[in-house]
């Protein structure tokens, strides 16, 4: 396992990276293949999917094509809603698996938790994790109060929690359980699908640091030992990403950036799901 020196700890003993490259709505193979060859190029060691994507057929060609040694890499995928309510969850993890080509997958999250499903759910998942095929397993989109209902299932703590999480949508409180119980979270859409890029306060604070607001957003993050998958296609923005471990941000700077939240939700909650999640 070699994953390069920035990274966190999980629970499982094992190490995350704290880059990763999101691949949401990247359906076209050499898209794929370009922006996976370019994030690993530019210090990249963690590529995240998920069935819903439909995409890990391709993440898997391009794994495969460049030929990237598996020990350097990070794979995450997810299970979605429909496979939780069916109870299919074996059977989907096998079929992401062969559309991966994969022989073992280093993260797999519960997407969203479904009520009255998730606790089973988990309960398969570590199962599937005691026969070796999944090193780490999480969760994603998880409330404290989900956390509560399957801490109350499970001894198993989950290694991750993957949430939307950026400078406009702030989550202290989760952020804080999560530490107390050593659950990593991990940010997805940090850069808030643009957002919060021509804010005068990031931009201000940006130049202090020669840096761009979505490097000072993404360094917010990981300053706080938040794990991040910025999406992009861009070789230039994907390589700006990558330049976040070279500068520090002040106390200051960084309660300036935490006093941005103004609970603004930027990625879609699925019509599944809308009843349970708080806006």
């Amino acid at each position: 396992m070699s994953f390069g020196e920035h990274v966190i700890q999980l629970n499982d003993t094992r190490e995350m990276p704290l880059l990763g490259l999101g691949v949401y709505k990247t359906t076209d193979d050499a898209e794929l293949k370009q922006a996976i060859g370019d994030a690993f190029s530019s210090g990249y060691h963690l590529i995240d999917t998920a069935s819903f994507y439909k995409n890990e057929a391709g993440v898997g060609k391009a794994l495969k094509s460049l030929g990237i040694p598996r020990e350097q890499i990070f794979i995450t995928t997810k299970l979605w809603n429909t496979a939780q309510r069916i109870g299919d969850i074996e059977d989907s993890f096998n079929r992401s698996m062969e559309r991966l080509g994969l022989d073992y997958l280093d993260l797999y999250l519960i997407h969203w938790p479904v009520p009255g499903c998730f606790c089973d759910t988990w309960r398969a998942m570590e199962r599937l994790q005691a026969d070796g095929r999944i090193k780490s397993i999480g969760v994603s989109n998880f409330s404290i109060q989900d956390l509560e209902t399957l801490k109350e299932s499970t001894d198993l703590v989950p290694a991750v929690n993957q949430v939307e999480f950026h400078p406009l949508f702030n989550h202290p409180q989760l952020l804080a359980y999560c530490k107390e119980h050593h659950i990593a979270v991990q940010a997805y859409a940090p850069l808030a699908r643009g957002a919060y890029l021509n804010s005068p306060l990031m931009t201000e604070i940006g130049n202090n640091h020669q840096k761009t607001p979505a490097q000072v957003g993404l360094r917010w993050l990981i300053q706080q030992g938040i794990s991040v998958i910025p999406k992009s296609i861009h070789k230039e923005r994907i390589e700006e990403n990558s330049r976040i471990f070279d500068f520090m941000l002040t106390e200051e700077e960084m309660a300036a950036i935490t006093a941005m939240d103004i609970q603004h939700r930027t990625a879609g909650i699925p019509e599944d799901m809308i009843p349970y999640i708080s806006k």
